[in-house]
């Protein structure tokens, strides 16, 4: 083997390694967003399973419609007012950490 063949092969071979490092280093600190990457795994698998079944979506809202309509604009309507008291929440809770890591007091 020629020395300039030799020289790639180590060169590839320490790339190598560095790469299982980086990689290592990355898992453990994203260990912590595993769970929410568990969450958007779900949904990307309902996703899929909705898109291969859309029968099951057109089903169950037409039930849902045809039995009982204002419920379901009721809960609807619930499932939304939730939704934004949740968004209002989550800004709520985000701007004092955004003022404390800026060093001012919230």
């Amino acid at each position: 083997m020629n020395p300039a063949a030799l020289e790639l092969a180590l060169k590839k071979q320490r790339l190598q390694i560095a790469g299982e490092a980086l990689r290592a280093d990355f898992g453990r600190h994203a260990s912590g967003l595993r769970p929410t990457l568990a969450v958007a795994d779900l949904a990307v698998d309902a996703g899929y399973w909705l898109s291969a079944h859309p029968q099951v979506v057109v089903a169950t809202t037409v039930a849902l419609l045809v039995a009982k309509p204002s419920r379901v604009w009721r809960w609807g309507r619930r499932a939304f007012l939730g939704w934004q008291a949740w968004r209002r929440l989550q800004d709520f809770l985000a701007r004092p950490q955004a003022s404390l890591s800026r060093g001012r007091p919230p």
